[in-house]
């Protein structure tokens, strides 16, 4: 049974975190981690965290990783906490990579795999960027959080932050699943309802943040979620025996956990602990109704347009523009990859099929990917004997609800 990060032989023997400085994302400005920072002052842009690579190459036993316990916090050379008397843990990381046999078989792929990140704290991958985030935060002083979510994240920074004995304030729509509503009261969080989608929702936890002095979660503001999101990429390494797959589909509203994805591999390469010569390749996949990557990529464009009238059985991909659209577009791009958007009803019947074939009952964000792959296996853009891995991003438990409504 894993417990709680307590100050065990795999931290004492070493320095907790590498974390150097951060570095944004659009200018290249520089900034000391140990400030409360937001985004670039200066452009508008996300931050990202870098590390000491070099000292943890020299220092660090990639093999001997494998042997601690903790899960996400196993990789905490590489993770923006530097005291792990901070570290807020739940049970998050380490899920389940499955292999997909009855479904590769009938589409024809030896290697097809799944990366179910249900089984995380709160139902979803979410727990990954807040756990780190939250940590962070926590590290640095701060005392009441604030977050716009189309959902999930809201429940997981809700439970993140009880854990910590911060205050947290949840934005949301109205006709969020009721699950995350509901989460997000029972771990103590205030939740404010919105009219309309999650971009008004961030405008109103904005607003709120500035005018009271809340330290804002959302996606991409801070530079820390990103980092939780990025062990995804450091699991899959790990599992393929530090190889890596040579296509990653996986269900994108927010972007980050493809962009801490595609972190997580540079950083590999970098380590010298990755055995291939390529990265993945990275398929970013969106709902019809709300597709602005995909819009963006197909037209050769930098930043996404915000799309209007954004609607999708998938509440979790009804972003309609992301504030990381250019490195989300950038990274897809360097990967050789593409985007493709997939329609309700292909969701709903990936879903079924997932279900019915192989025993999960994955979030419809997570189904989108299988939908995904079927359409670019016609397409031949994956080719059989490659290795695949599906990411499942929650919980189909979720959003009954929302299945009661589209049957």
């Amino acid at each position: 049974m894993r417990s709680q990060p307590t100050m065990n032989d795999s931290i004492a023997s070493g320095t907790t975190s590498y974390l150097s400085e951060l570095e944004c994302s659009g200018c290249g400005r520089k900034f000391t981690p140990d400030k409360v920072h937001t985004i670039c002052p200066d452009c508008q842009s996300p931050l990202l965290a870098r590390y000491d690579l070099t000292s943890v190459r020299k220092r660090v036993d990639r093999d001997a990783i494998r042997h601690r316990q903790t899960r996400l916090w196993r990789w905490h050379e590489l993770l923006p906490v530097k005291d792990p008397r901070n570290f807020v843990f739940l049970g998050e990381g380490d899920t389940a990579l499955l292999r997909l046999p009855h479904i590769g078989e009938e589409l024809g792929f030896d290697n097809l795999y799944l990366k179910d990140e249900s089984t995380n704290p709160t139902g979803s991958f979410k727990a990954r960027g807040l756990a780190a985030a939250v940590s962070k935060a926590r590290e640095l002083g701060i005392e009441k959080v604030i977050i716009p979510t189309a959902g999930n994240a809201g429940g997981a920074m809700a439970a993140y932050a009880a854990r910590a004995g911060i205050k947290a304030l949840v934005y949301m729509p109205r006709d969020t699943p009721r699950a995350n509503i509901e989460e997000s009261h029972m771990a103590g969080a205030e939740v404010v309802l919105v009219d309309g989608l999650i971009s008004d929702a961030a405008g109103m936890a904005g607003e709120k943040a500035r005018a009271e002095g809340w330290f804002d979660l959302s996606t991409f503001k801070e530079p820390y979620r990103v980092e939780g999101k990025k062990i995804m990429g450091y699991e899959l390494a790990e599992a393929f025996n530090w190889s890596l797959p040579d296509v990653i589909i996986y269900p994108t509203g927010g972007g980050t956990g493809l962009v801490g994805m595609w972190k997580a591999f540079a950083e590999l390469e970098a380590l010298g602990w990755s055995r291939n010569t390529r990265r993945p390749r990275m398929v970013v996949v969106q709902a019809e109704g709300c597709a602005p990557v995909v819009k963006a990529f197909e037209k050769g464009a930098r930043f996404c347009d915000f799309w209007i009238n954004a609607h999708t059985v998938a509440s979790g991909l009804r972003v309609p523009k992301s504030f990381a659209d250019a490195l989300i577009l950038n990274d897809l791009r360097e990967s050789q990859g593409t985007a493709i958007a997939v329609s309700d009803e292909s969701i709903l019947e990936a879903l079924r099929k997932l279900g019915r074939m192989e025993g999960i009952f994955p979030a419809p964000e997570g189904a989108a990917t299988l939908a995904a792959l079927e359409t670019l296996s016609k397409r031949k853009w994956v080719r059989p004997e490659e290795r695949v891995v599906l990411f499942n991003t929650g919980s189909g438990l979720k959003y009954l609800d929302q299945f009661q409504e589209a049957a």
